[in-house]
């Protein structure tokens, strides 16, 4: 992976079920580096800190080499770096080839992949289509999420080296697969809940929609 581009936002107003309210997703290229700390990266503008940012979504990453194919299904749209909300647009991204846990340098920082994104409404906003949450969902890369482990600047041309790699854990692209199934293998379900690389936000995500009747 390289990064091409670092993106950061300021607050901008949206229109959600006919109310204003305040959003960070509108991501922007910036010069120079930015600083990936532990709980954000600096001077990013994140609203929802209840589903974003900190410890373990510390910084979204997403692939340049994914957008033709957004592209050529919403031919439309302007699209630019940061189209995904993401902090950093990187090339040779493969989520089939990543795993939870993989921890990476990059620039000054070594971060570890914590979870896959997962799409929401301010993406149908951005999308100016809400089905794009859908094709989001089938789609088999969803970017990744990472912990930052060592703080540090990241720049444009950066290189993220593999330090170490959890193959006995899931890729990205099997993890993701495996949480929107509709008939997952339960043994697979309890793996991803023992995973100790994987987020806490993603194993109540699980719980909610697997084991309803812990939901009490």
């Amino acid at each position: 992976m390289r990064i091409l581009s670092t993106n950061l936002s300021i607050p901008q107003t949206i229109i959600w079920n006919e109310k204003e309210e305040q959003t960070g997703f509108y991501k922007k290229p910036v010069t120079g580096p930015v600083f990936l700390g532990f709980l954000g990266v600096n001077n990013d503008c994140v609203i929802d800190t209840v589903h974003h940012g900190g410890i373990e979504k510390a910084c979204y990453i997403y692939s340049y080499d994914h957008y033709d194919f957004w592209k050529t299904k919403y031919p439309n749209l302007n699209f630019e770096y940061g189209m995904f909300g993401e902090n950093l647009t990187v090339e040779n991204l493969d989520e089939s080839k990543i795993f939870i846990g993989d921890t990476y340098r990059i620039g000054e920082a070594l971060i570890q992949v914590s979870q896959p994104r997962q799409p929401c409404y301010k993406l149908g906003i951005r999308f100016e289509d809400i089905n794009i949450i859908t094709e989001f969902v089938n789609a088999p890369f969803p970017g990744i999420y990472i912990r930052v482990l060592e703080e540090g600047f990241v720049k444009v041309g950066d290189k993220a080296i593999r330090i170490s790699e959890e193959q006995n854990s899931f890729s990205v692209a099997e993890l993701y697969a495996l949480i929107y199934s509709k008939t997952p293998d339960m043994t697979q379900i309890e793996k991803a809940l023992n995973d100790e690389f994987l987020s806490d936000g993603v194993k109540k995500y699980i719980i909610r929609k697997f084991y309803p009747e812990n939901n009490n």
